[in-house]
């Protein structure tokens, strides 16, 4: 949204008004980072969470942006939307020790609810999105995109050490960034919790983004059973042989417990979203029959999970299954 756009009040000094209803505060996100890790989701998915965004705002007009006209006398002011705000070092006037000084003043305020939003991601994984989108580094000129993520890098340090939040984006997918910022920034509005329950394979990565991990690898693997190799956690065969395991049952026993008893607990503390993840080695077999009994029994106690399996069309491959026969 371009700042011209604004309603921004003449300079001569505003009056402040209180925004909302009597008690409540303006609840204010600044969202900022380096640029290519991620800015751009996070404010769209705030967006559909209901949030106002503006992007690329310069800081020093805040408090106008703040104030605003005060309602007419007679108005009964709604309460206010959240409000997420997004600015880079493309921003005019960007100053990063001037940005802090302005919202060290603005947190003073009673009637806000002030957090800074720091989005970071490593040099190498920043390297490799500019090069796949064939974009310029705004800092980097005629030089390598390397030296425009160091310089910028060395600009945005003092906003990093001093900002409230950092997620660091290198490990992300977009989906994989969209659903943290929904956990972190979903209103709580007392409906039904969303869970998740996922596979995975360890040798293909962790899951950037989960709050209950299992390591299903002590169980014995399908994979070197000749029959097995090329079926998957949902075929009976593989099932089978996984149930046959001495420590499948205990163990399966003791995590649909855990994670029945967490569930409420997590409901009652606002949780909006819980992701509960199932690895094995490949994330073909146990993880896969793991995560589908686990979704049936919270089906039976009642919820509704998502189910989602991350390695399930990968290639079987002996090299990512440890290179042994079990």
């Amino acid at each position: 949204m371009s700042t011209e756009s604004l309603p921004v009040p003449e300079a001569a000094a505003p009056t402040p008004a209180p925004a909302g209803l009597p008690g409540e505060k303006q609840r204010i996100l600044l969202v900022t980072g380096l640029l290519g890790a991620g800015k751009t989701t996070v404010l769209k998915v705030l967006e559909d969470l209901g949030w106002e965004t503006i992007d690329n705002f310069p800081i020093r007009l805040l408090p106008r942006l703040i104030d605003g006209p005060n309602p007419a006398a007679d108005d009964i002011p709604a309460p206010p939307a959240p409000l997420a705000i997004g600015f880079d070092t493309r921003t005019r006037g960007f100053n990063p020790h001037d940005t802090i000084e302005r919202v060290k003043e603005l947190t003073r305020r009673d009637n806000l609810e002030l957090t800074t939003l720091f989005l970071d991601c490593s040099g190498q994984e920043l390297e490799r999105r500019y090069n796949e989108t064939r974009r310029r580094h705004p800092r980097a000129g005629d030089l390598p995109v390397t030296t425009g993520i160091a310089a910028e890098r060395e600009l945005l340090e003092p906003l990093r050490r001093w900002a409230d939040m950092v997620i660091v984006t290198t490990e992300f997918s977009s989906n994989e960034l969209q659903q943290v910022v929904r956990e972190r920034f979903a209103p709580v509005t007392g409906g039904a919790m969303t869970v998740t329950v996922s596979s995975f394979g360890f040798s293909r990565g962790m899951p950037p983004v989960a709050d209950l991990v299992f390591d299903m690898r002590f169980l014995d693997n399908p994979h070197w059973v000749p029959d097995l190799r090329q079926q998957t956690g949902r075929d009976a065969a593989v099932g089978e042989h996984i149930r046959k395991d001495p420590a499948f049952a205990e163990a399966f026993a003791r995590m649909r417990d855990l994670i029945l008893m967490l569930l409420p607990r997590y409901q009652a503390q606002g949780k909006a979203y819980v992701h509960i993840a199932f690895g094995c080695t490949g994330g073909r077999h146990r993880s896969v029959f793991t995560a589908e009994q686990i979704a049936s029994a919270l089906r039976e106690a009642g919820f509704s999970p998502t189910l989602l399996h991350r390695n399930l069309g990968s290639r079987a491959a002996d090299l990512l299954e440890g290179g042994t026969s079990r």
